[in-house]
């Protein structure tokens, strides 16, 4: 890793030890725009760590599919009889990718030369192949780790993370009266954002800017000052945002919601790249992807309850707003992004933590994250 494009963003990881959190401080703009940090993000956080790649509501039946990539690896989902796996979505002959975009098959052939695979990635066939190395029993696409969590589905590319599960306990006393896990896919897009990763993340888990950016979207439901922390842990952060006393409830909601819960929504940030608000009537997701350092591949989804359908009104509303939100996050960010290169730029204290606090949790988050590869690797301590 270059010490040039890197040293400031170690020393200001470093200065975090120990830190008051009133003491907490914004990133320099390197920690968003240095390709060659992007490459150790790539390594060791993507690579090594549970990411979300979708929603299982997208592939419903046996037979459906996606296609994806990550962190430069082509990834197949499919829905088998076992349930939900991942394939790469290589060829095993010469390296084409076998499935294109998302659809419903019985079996997936390779457009290249017909090598075709079955839907839990087994070789079933390879024409012409006779008399060569290749053992027909033994060839397949590699598997990818694959585990569900309220539905979504998360790879570990390295095969060695500890199971995601347990880390997530403590979010669950929060969230179970919402019923997120048995809520229905109902909206799904993808979308490319010319932004750093992490500036996205951080918008979408931090109060601060509802009130001055979305003055007509979000200021009148779920205002700054009424925002409030929740407890975070080593592997994710979150905080509550609580509605306008002027704002109606907004439902269907499951009968199991608090007065609280009611009228409040929780945000969660699942470390490195998932984030999710999980409402009374709805959640939104968005599943993170560096594409380079300056674009972020989103796929981003709706769900709710399993009475509604996708064309319902209430849903297609609420799918317009979060659009509409979205758009106004997008172009600040993309202007934001920009900014970041500034050799003028100094970074400023952040908000209490009602605010900005889940920004600074994700600086812990990378900081503990780099000194254990420099534990690991000494040689890339720069």
């Amino acid at each position: 890793m270059r010490a040039d494009s890197t040293k400031r963003i170690v020393a200001a990881l470093n200065e975090r030890q120990g830190q008051p959190r009133s003491a907490a401080r914004a990133m320099p703009g390197e920690f968003y725009t240095s390709e060659a940090w992007l490459e150790w993000e790539k390594s060791e956080l993507f690579r090594r760590e549970w990411i979300a790649i979708g929603h299982e509501g997208e592939i419903p039946s046996v037979g459906d599919y996606y296609t994806t990539e990550l962190v430069g690896e082509p990834l197949l989902v499919v829905r088998t009889n076992e349930g939900v796996q991942v394939h790469s979505n290589v060829c095993r002959h010469r390296g084409s990718l076998v499935a294109r975009d998302r659809g419903h098959a019985v079996r997936f052939t390779c457009p290249y030369h017909a090598w075709t695979y079955g839907l839990d990635g087994a070789l079933a066939a390879a024409p012409l192949m006779n008399g060569t190395s290749l053992d027909k029993r033994t060839c397949r696409l590699p598997s990818i780790a694959c585990t569900l969590w309220h539905g979504y589905i998360f790879v570990n590319l390295s095969g060695d993370a500890a199971p995601l599960l347990p880390r997530l306990s403590g979010i669950e006393s929060v969230v179970a009266n919402y019923q997120d896990a048995s809520r229905r896919f109902l909206y799904g897009a993808d979308e490319v954002w010319a932004t750093n990763w992490k500036c996205l993340a951080e918008n979408f888990m931090e109060g601060y800017h509802l009130s001055p950016l979305h003055a007509k979207t979000l200021h009148a439901v779920t205002p700054t000052h009424l925002c409030e922390k929740l407890t975070p842990s080593d592997d994710y952060t979150g905080y509550r945002a609580n509605f306008a006393p002027s704002c109606p409830e907004r439902g269907p909601y499951p009968p199991t919601l608090t007065d609280l819960e009611r009228r409040s929504d929780a945000f969660y940030w699942i470390f490195p790249g998932f984030v999710i608000g999980i409402c009374p009537h709805f959640t939104l997701y968005m599943c993170l992807r560096p594409t380079d350092v300056g674009h972020v591949g989103i796929r981003w989804g709706v769900t709710g309850s399993a009475q509604l359908t996708p064309d319902d009104p209430v849903v297609t509303d609420y799918v317009a707003l979060c659009a509409e939100f979205s758009a106004e996050d997008r172009q600040e960010l993309e202007v934001l992004w920009r900014g970041l290169h500034s050799a003028l730029y100094e970074p400023g204290p952040l908000a209490p933590d009602a605010f900005e606090g889940t920004i600074e949790d994700m600086i812990q988050y990378v900081a503990r994250r780099w000194a254990q590869t420099a534990k690991r690797d000494p040689h890339d301590r720069t």
